[in-house]
């Protein structure tokens, strides 16, 4: 079972909003999931980022692989350096 976190996509008709979910890649992109870590609106002037760092930590650390776009909202936020940096600690 390979674990993704990806964007879950919601909202009205476009009006998009999206959740940021640990979901097994097998399942379809809005279905079912293990778990929500945040929410992700580029709607907003300032795209608007909110996440469980802790949690997103964990499952980095467990190895689920982020998407291409989730890996740059982590990047942009500073959870993807906060996990280098505990990889290359535990190395």
């Amino acid at each position: 079972m390979a674990v993704k976190i990806r964007l879950a996509r919601g909202g009205a008709k476009k009006k998009p909003f999206y959740r940021v979910v640990v979901a097994d890649e097998r399942f379809p992109r809005d279905g079912r999931f293990i778990e929500a870590l945040g929410q992700y609106d580029p709607r907003q002037d300032q795209p608007l980022l909110n996440m469980k760092e802790e949690r997103a930590l964990e499952w980095l650390g467990q190895g689920a692989q982020p998407t291409d776009t989730v890996r740059r909202l982590l990047r942009d936020s500073g959870i993807w350096a906060k996990f280098k940096a505990g990889a290359s600690a535990d190395a």
